[in-house]
C-alpha cells in the first residue's frame, strides 16, 4: 500500500472514531451534565496531546494563544452545543445534521469573497436542505429542538474550519490544536462550576464514555490528524469525513438501539449526495491548479 494510501486508510479509522462519539455523548450524558462531558473530553484531551507534543507546546507566541483561544470557544460551543441537542435527537440525526458543514463552508466562502455558489453548490444546498427536512420534520410539521442545535453547532463548526484555514497559515498548527483543546477545556470546567455540579462519572459506562471521548475521539483523532495531514490531499479527506454520519448512524443503531427507519434512510441519502457534490467541485478546481501550486496543498 502507498504511503497516500496508509494516510487514507488512518483517516478513515478517524472518521471512523468521530461517528462513535455521538454514541459516547449520549453515554456520557446518562451520568454527567453537558459541560461537563465538555470539560472533562478536552482537558483529558489537552493532557494526553500536551505531553507528547511537550516541546512544540513550549515554544508558541501571543499570536498562537490568541487563535487558539478563538477556536477553542468554537469547539467548546460546537460540542456543547452537540450534547444539548443530543438530549432530544438521536445520534444518527445528529450525525447528518452536523455533516452540513461540507455545504456551508463554500456557502459562507461565497458570502466572504462577494460571489454567488456555484451551480454545483447551489444543488448541493438543494439536496442537503431536503435531506435535513426528511430527516428532521415530524407528523406534526416541526421541528425537535436538538435537531435545531445540531444545526446551529453545524454552523459554529463551519465558522470553525473557515478561521481554522486563515489561522494556520500564519502559527504553529501543532501547538495552536493542543491548546484550543486546553481553551475548550476551560471553558467547560467554567460553566460547569456556574450551571451545574462538577462530578466525575459514577459508572462504568460513564468512565468508558468520557475516555473514549477524551482519549479516541478527540486526542488519537487530533493527533492521528495532525500526522497524516502531510500525506493526503484535502479532497482525499474530505470525501473521507463525509463518511462520519454513516459511522454515527451504524454505532447509534449497534450500541444504542436506534433503528434504521426509511426517513433516515432517504434523508441521509439526500444530504450525502450533497455532500459528495461539494467535495467533486472542489476535486475538479483543485484538477485546474498547476501541480507546483496543489503539491503544497494539505490540510
Amino acid at each position: 500500500m502507498s504511503l497516500q494510501g496508509k494516510a487514507n486508510l488512518l483517516m478513515v479509522i478517524v472518521t471512523m472514531f468521530w461517528g462513535l462519539s455521538y454514541t459516547f455523548m449520549v453515554m456520557g450524558l446518562d451520568v454527567l451534565e453537558a459541560y461537563n462531558v465538555v470539560a472533562l473530553r478536552c482537558l483529558i484531551a489537552f493532557i494526553i496531546a500536551g505531553l507528547i507534543f511537550l516541546p512544540k507546546m513550549l515554544r508558541i507566541n501571543k499570536k498562537t494563544i490568541i487563535y487558539a483561544s478563538i477556536q477553542g470557544f468554537l469547539l467548546f460551543a460546537l460540542f456543547a452545543l452537540s450534547l444539548f441537542g443530543l438530549k432530544t435527537t438521536s445520534a444518527s440525526n445528529a450525525g447528518f445534521i452536523l455533516s452540513l458543514t461540507v455545504v456551508l463552508v463554500p456557502i459562507f466562502s461565497s458570502f466572504i469573497e462577494k460571489r454567488l455558489p456555484s451551480r454545483a453548490v447551489s444543488f448541493a444546498i438543494v439536496c442537503t436542505m431536503i435531506g435535513i427536512t426528511v430527516l428532521t420534520l415530524k407528523e406534526t410539521l416541526t421541528f425537535q429542538t436538538g435537531d435545531i442545535l445540531m444545526a446551529i453547532a453545524a454552523v459554529c463548526y463551519s465558522i470553525y474550519l473557515i478561521l481554522n484555514s486563515k489561522f494556520t497559515k500564519s502559527v504553529e498548527s501543532i501547538s495552536y490544536g493542543v491548546y484550543q483543546l486546553g481553551v475548550a477545556g476551560v471553558f467547560g470546567a467554567i460553566f460547569t462550576l456556574f450551571f451545574e455540579t462538577p462530578q466525575l462519572p459514577s459508572t462504568n459506562l460513564g468512565w468508558v464514555a468520557v475516555l473514549g471521548l477524551g482519549v479516541i475521539c478527540t486526542a488519537f483523532c487530533f493527533i492521528a490528524q495532525a500526522v497524516v495531514q502531510q500525506y493526503t490531499s484535502p479532497t482525499h479527506t474530505g470525501l473521507i469525513f463525509s463518511l462520519e454520519p454513516i459511522f454515527a448512524a451504524i454505532f447509534a443503531m449497534i450500541f444504542l438501539g436506534e433503528a434504521l427507519t426509511i426517513q433516515l434512510l432517504i434523508g441521509g441519502a439526500f444530504i450525502l449526495i450533497g455532500n459528495f457534490v461539494a467535495q467533486l467541485e472542489q476535486f475538479t478546481m483543485l484538477k485546474k491548479i498547476p501541480a507546483t501550486a496543489t503539491s503544497e496543498s494539505t490540510i
